[in-house]
């Protein structure tokens, strides 16, 4: 069924109409279509646009549309020009000509977004539940590994001491921030925008807050124009949505590395990897490869978006209806890398000691050999400078700087004593990093607390 066609003579070309319709993308829209349809009718009937007893015969119908579509017992017909269409038309099929009452006083265009909104508002909860499953195991793990002293690296080079619990704090906060822009673009897509019509709201007495009201939108839209023809709110989610997978591709493509002969930091579990086809002593780490391929599709997605939307003008253009499966295709893909990603995360074993004995090379505490001369008078740049001259000395003796003796450290400075070897102790570059945000146990415990509150104020929320 067309909602259009009194100002036609010629039947529209066949090409013409699979290339138009929508039905294949939005059939997953019947729900909120419906929802919207529902308070739509009962604000016609309240208002006295259309008789109480037609409202109400058409929530019926509606009604049980919804029921059978839920049920199976009916499918979308995948000939419809939009879900729009196919609601109205089975509706009218269903109970009669009533059914043609039901677009009253709206248009497909504030139907569209109203639909696309209340979809949206119900994935902001499923997103964000996943994000927090995963930081759940992210706390699990950390609380873990607080004692694993592990190497921390600048450009991919050994750095300063930390432990894997620092280290995987530092995604839980990423992932809380993550959450934070997601409820900030719940905020703007949680207006309603229903009544703004095709651009110019209506001649008919509608009430646009019972609408709201009923659907339980926080507030309305206050512009028709910008209401029918702006997708911002889908284009912001779907940049959350793709920040989301870049701080997941990071994390993965730190896994990838961990897993290698040459790190060798942890083992996937068996069933997060997959082998090879002709090595048969691989073990490839596909899941984590995956997520950090499938970042570039909701990149794509994003700019799909973007581009769609920069050169239209006032008010809504069929353009916009690329914007459902560039969002819908980001929705589904972030779902299935969080919840993958959870369970490789979850279930992958951490190799403690081989961690430490990565930490103990590469200088890693050559920061805290010039704090120790620093702490002893010297100007920290001085510090550098001896520090420095040390590493070359190691690394042509082919020693660590913990393995030189005393003498050996004292021809570089007299200020060396015997409790250098304590302050380099990794265990002490560590635990004495008790700065607010640092790998202290002390300092990781505050920001596990921290995040096991976040984690509880989120799930109390949902």
């Amino acid at each position: 069924m067309k909602l259009w066609g009194g100002r036609f003579k010629k039947g529209t070309d066949t090409l013409v109409n699979d290339f138009n319709s929508s039905i294949n993308v939005d059939s997953r829209l019947y729900k909120e279509d419906i929802e919207g349809s529902l308070a739509h009718v009962k604000m016609l009937g309240k208002q006295g646009i259309i008789p109480n007893k037609s409202s109400k015969k058409i929530e019926d119908g509606l009604n049980e549309i919804l029921k059978r579509l839920d049920n199976g017992v009916i499918e979308v017909d995948p000939t419809s020009e939009d879900i729009h269409s196919f609601v109205e038309g089975t509706l009218t099929y269903y109970i009669g000509a009533c059914g043609k009452m039901l677009h009253t006083g709206r248009s497909r265009n504030d139907q569209v977004t109203l639909d696309l909104r209340l979809y949206l508002k119900k994935a902001f909860d499923n997103i964000v539940s996943c994000v927090i499953e995963l930081e759940e195991v992210i706390h699990k793990k950390a609380s873990e590994n607080i004692e694993t002293i592990m190497p921390g690296y600048t450009h991919m080079q050994k750095a300063q001491p930390i432990t894997l619990a620092h280290h995987l704090l530092a995604y839980g906060e990423m992932l809380r921030r993550d959450i934070g822009r997601l409820q900030d673009t719940y905020k703007r897509t949680d207006q309603m925008p229903l009544g703004s019509g095709a651009l110019a709201t209506s001649t008919y007495p509608i009430d646009r807050e019972f609408v709201a009201k009923e659907l339980e939108f926080s507030d309305v839209t206050w512009n028709s124009l910008d209401s029918v023809s702006d997708r911002d709110y889908v284009i912001e989610t779907l940049s959350a949505l793709s920040i989301i997978m870049m701080h997941l591709s990071r994390f993965s493509e730190e896994i990838i590395l961990w897993c290698t002969n040459e790190f060798n930091f942890i083992e996937l579990d068996d069933g997060y990897s997959t082998g090879s086809s002709i090595m048969p002593q691989k073990k490839n780490p596909d899941v984590a490869e995956l997520v950090r391929g499938k970042t570039g599709r909701v990149y794509g997605d994003l700019i799909t978006l973007l581009t769609v939307m920069k050169g239209i003008p006032l008010a809504y253009n069929k353009d916009m209806q690329e914007d459902k499966e560039a969002l819908f295709d980001a929705l589904d893909t972030v779902t299935l890398s969080l919840k993958t990603f959870t369970g490789m995360l979850d279930t992958m074993k951490i190799k403690k000691e081989v961690m430490r004995k990565g930490a103990a090379g590469g200088f890693t505490n050559a920061t805290d050999v010039a704090d120790y001369l620093v702490k002893h008078g010297i100007a920290f740049r001085n510090a550098h400078e001896i520090v420095g001259e040390i590493v070359i000395y190691c690394i042509n003796k082919n020693k660590a700087i913990d393995e030189l003796s005393l003498n050996e450290l004292k021809s570089f400075s007299p200020i060396f004593e015997e409790d250098i070897y304590n302050a380099i102790d990794l265990l002490t570059c560590v635990e004495e990093r008790q700065v607010i945000g640092g790998p202290s146990t002390k300092s990781v415990k505050i920001q596990l607390d921290r995040l096991a509150k976040f984690i509880k104020e989120i799930k109390g929320g949902l």
